[in-house]
């Protein structure tokens, strides 16, 4: 799924019809305390091992959960700013569109069902990544991203930059899913010439599930985020627990949003922005 530069938020007009992506949002007061500092419990990783699940093929592709991100108090609160953001107060959660390229999206709700508030908000991801990077050796992991391309000039490989600042919030009820697809890579070019592209998703879960805390504990049931084989018989689930970041590769990583059997979803996804780098400049330590 590919995403475009920053624009105005509007709503669809009809199923399949092209509609030029347009996103803008309310400049929103960030309170100075909102995640600031570590979080009341220590934020743990949990790395998915594939060679002991249903997807041994997946061999080293990189997923790690962690817990204890946020609170509970921060997710509600998160939730309300992202409202807040909204330029449509009335109704600040539109359908969620699937890109088609060249500026354009189209509303699709056999393939992607769920509506959405988009974001973009510096601040808040960076905060945020201060909060992910409190998990032990997740800096390291993400400090570079080791697949080389070829590029005029040499190789280039990519080094850690920045969370995203846009934030896809989403908002599944009962019925509403997103269908098995990769995630796809954003790239931008700032003014000097810095080639900046994601190469890995962040999922921020803003609700608990009755998968992760419990039956009858959680009003949410249903919604996991589900990695996939090839032919989608076999799978990992990733249950939506409040406070819980999901990352991910984008590249080979076959996943969906299931379902959602009973209540709501929220959730928040982002990207990973790492900068070229040429070969040459690695080994000199750039």
């Amino acid at each position: 799924m590919s995403r475009n530069a920053p624009k105005k938020q509007s709503a669809p007009t009809s199923i399949g019809q092209p509609v030029r992506t347009s996103y803008a949002s309310n400049d929103v007061p960030i309170p100075a305390d909102f995640l600031s500092g570590p979080p009341p419990d220590p934020v743990t990783l949990t790395r998915i091992d594939w060679s002991g699940t249903p997807l041994p093929e997946n061999g080293d592709r990189y997923a790690v959960v962690l817990d204890n991100v946020l609170t509970p108090a921060e997710c509600a609160q998160l939730i309300a700013l992202a409202e807040a953001s909204a330029t449509t107060a009335d109704a600040p959660w539109q359908p969620a569109m699937v890109n088609i390229g060249g500026g354009f999206e189209i509303l699709e709700p056999a393939y992607r069902s769920s509506d959405r508030i988009i974001w973009d908000q510096q601040a808040v991801v960076d905060r945020l990544w201060a909060r992910c990077a409190l998990a032990p050796g997740l800096r390291e992991d993400l400090a570079t991203f080791h697949r080389l391309a070829p590029a005029r000039g040499g190789k280039v490989g990519w080094k850690f930059d920045r969370f995203n600042k846009r934030m896809r919030f989403l908002k599944y009820g009962p019925g509403q899913f997103f269908r098995p697809h990769c995630d796809g890579e954003y790239s931008e070019t700032s003014e000097d010439g810095t080639v900046f592209r994601t190469h890995y998703t962040v999922h921020l879960y803003l609700n608990d599930s009755a998968q992760a805390v419990g039956e009858g504990k959680a009003d949410l049931v249903g919604g996991a985020t589900s990695f996939l084989s090839g032919d989608e018989e076999r799978r990992v689930d990733c249950d939506p627990k409040m406070g819980r970041v999901l990352i991910f590769q984008h590249s080979r990583l076959y996943h969906s949003g299931d379902d959602v059997v009973s209540g709501i979803k929220y959730t928040m996804r982002t990207d990973i922005m790492y900068e070229m780098v040429r070969e040459k400049d690695q080994a000199k330590g750039v």
